[in-house]
């Protein structure tokens, strides 16, 4: 399989089964429109006679020995050999865990998937004792991993802070009587962030996400206060002053772009003016019936935003500055693992979320549905046939993507979206993944041209 784009005047063709990336001419190009394996001796007369008028003949014919040589070399139109290793593919041991510290907030987000911030089960917060059972939990269902993950999240995890700080020091703890080592994150809005906050956050911490959605009336339009109050002037403060202390650690500022900012491009270069290089800017996913939500008549102009972002960053990134648009991630010279490859974030497998009540769902954006409920600490239940139903969740599983020239990079898409607006895992959900393409064609345009111009 092969897929060739055009974008930024490049012509850029993928072969999907080998990640291989090519920049190429007009007449390859072209003359790729009418060749696939298998292929004859010589260039059939009738494939010169349709790019004739357009190329010299001779022309033609020695493309088509270039095409033919590159397949022989299983540089192009390369087998697809990775369907095996999904076959083999078993539940595994827990790796990383989201941890719902709080199911309330101090905002009342237009679009949040978690409701305001309860999931729909009501505003309560995590408790110490629920905390610990969840490390243990996590220590002992890892197996044999050493190098686990969690994240606080919410809701606002900041309005139950003290509750984090116990199950930090409880996991440092526990961590080294088995010999395992958990990477921390948090995902706050920054609304609680206070300099004792920053220095904990800073000292345990691997990574933060910090929520803002950009622009002052873009944040404000959708990210209000309690009291209806607008949110940016006090978020963009914390963050101004939060960044600087965490040196080289990681973090990244992440928003939400909606039906009212389809420029959002003016979102991420409004938040690299404010300082930050490390971005990520999402498209919401709602019912198509919210006023906010974006829908398939979008696409034309989000397509076009995300070229318009690409050529900007690129912009930057050739001036000699840095910035890290999480999206345009990608590297052609190395990439993910086989796994990795077929199976994204292992949601419901190598992946879960616990409630504040211990309840154990396949990862944050399934909490609050029953019928995906896979156990609960209190009563030490959790359901492995559950489990191996999501580590049966691939792209050999969603016949969708089995024909789509993404499915290496994006994994099989977003389970939980999958279910949500299709009813079930293995159905993809359209609009998630025509969004998805357009990005990794703006990624693979990017890294193809940077690495030609490091070769020149």
């Amino acid at each position: 399989m092969i897929h060739k784009f055009k974008l930024s005047g490049y012509n850029i063709l993928l072969d999907v089964n080998s990640n291989g990336v090519h920049i190429i001419d007009d007449l390859t190009y072209d003359l790729l429109d009418y060749v696939e394996p298998p292929f004859e001796a010589e260039c059939p007369a009738e494939i010169v006679d349709k790019l004739k008028d357009s190329y010299p003949e001779e022309d033609i014919r020695d493309v088509y020995s270039e095409i033919v040589e590159l397949y022989n070399d299983k540089i192009l139109f390369s087998e697809d050999d990775y369907e095996k290793f999904a076959e083999t593919a078993i539940a595994s041991p827990i790796k990383s865990m989201c941890l719902h510290v709080s199911h309330d907030c101090n905002l009342r987000c237009d679009y949040c998937f978690a409701a305001t911030g309860d999931f729909g089960t009501g505003r309560k917060l995590m408790t110490f004792e629920t905390g610990k059972k969840a490390i243990d939990f996590l220590l002992r269902e890892s197996a044999g991993r050493k190098n686990l993950e969690l994240d606080f999240f919410g809701g606002e995890p900041l309005m139950n802070f003290d509750v984090v700080k116990q199950i930090v020091e409880y996991a440092r703890e526990e961590e080294k009587k088995v010999g395992k080592t958990i990477r921390f994150t948090i995902t706050t809005n920054g609304m609680l962030l206070t300099e004792d906050k920053m220095d904990f956050i800073n000292n345990e911490m691997s990574n933060v996400v910090l929520s803002i959605d950009g622009r002052k009336e873009v944040n404000d339009r959708m990210r209000k206060r309690v009291d209806g109050r607008g949110s940016y002037d006090r978020i963009i403060e914390n963050f101004k002053k939060f960044v600087p202390m965490r040196g080289d650690k990681d973090y990244y500022v992440r928003g939400t772009y909606t039906k009212y900012n389809l420029d959002f491009s003016e979102d991420v270069i409004h938040l690299y003016e404010q300082g930050f290089e490390q971005i990520s800017v999402e498209p919401v996913m709602a019912p198509p019936e919210m006023p906010y939500a974006i829908t398939e008549e979008d696409l034309p102009k989000i397509f076009e935003e995300y070229e318009r972002l690409s050529k900007r960053i690129r912009e930057i990134l050739d001036s000699g500055k840095f910035i890290n648009f999480f999206h345009f991630m990608l590297d052609l010279e190395a990439g993910p693992c086989a796994i990795k490859r077929l199976k994204g974030c292992g949601c419901g497998n190598e992946y879960v979320a616990i409630s504040p009540e211990g309840d154990i769902y396949p990862c944050h954006q399934f909490v609050g549905m029953e019928e995906y409920k896979m156990g609960n600490l209190d009563d030490g239940t959790f359901n492995k046939d559950m489990k191996k139903e999501f580590a049966g969740a691939h792209v050999y599983s969603k016949p969708e993507c089995r024909k789509c020239w993404a499915k290496f990079f994006c994994s099989g898409g977003c389970n939980a979206n999958n279910y949500i607006y299709c009813g079930d895992i293995h159905k993809s959900h359209k609009l998630s993944c025509e969004i998805q393409r357009k990005r990794l064609e703006c990624a693979i345009m990017m890294q193809a041209v940077k690495l030609l111009d490091k070769a020149e």
